[in-house]
């Protein structure tokens, strides 16, 4: 293993303690290793191409805007191959919050997200990339 030291301010220094407690790491070389590697992960996920990856996207939208509710619901039958599960909360009166899992080419999950994300009446949307070799078994439903 390979020592490396670095130097940050008394300020930084506190924010990443705090940190590194609220996460429950025993020490701030895990700490600082988890964040390298998921810098790097993302790094990689964001230049790739083909990469595979899983997808959490959420995002919340008002039900009374015209025929999203159907469109979305329209979206992810078109992309079936990418759409794993979803789940449906009422937050209000007017506002849901979905989550899809997604599963499939990198680019093709980004596009995906992006363009229901980009449709009227979806207030907030967010991906959350997660590499699709992680668990190091690949095993699709094709």
């Amino acid at each position: 293993m390979e020592r490396i030291t670095i130097s940050m301010d008394d300020d930084l220094a506190q924010r990443f303690d705090a940190l590194i407690a609220r996460r429950g790491y025993s020490n701030r070389s895990e700490a600082m290793r988890d964040l390298v590697r998921e810098a790097l992960e993302q790094e990689r996920l964001a230049h790739e191409e083909g990469s595979d990856s899983f997808g959490a996207l959420s995002y919340v939208y008002n039900h009374h805007e015209r025929e999203l509710a159907s469109r979305i619901t329209r979206a992810q039958h078109e992309h079936h191959h990418l759409a794993v599960a979803t789940m449906h909360v009422h937050i209000d009166h007017d506002n849901c919050l979905e989550t899809v899992i997604l599963h499939g080419a990198t680019d093709d999950v980004r596009a995906f997200s992006d363009t229901l994300c980009a449709s009227t009446g979806v207030r907030y949307g967010r991906l959350h990339l997660i590499p699709g070799g992680v668990g190091g078994g690949r095993h699709r439903h094709d």
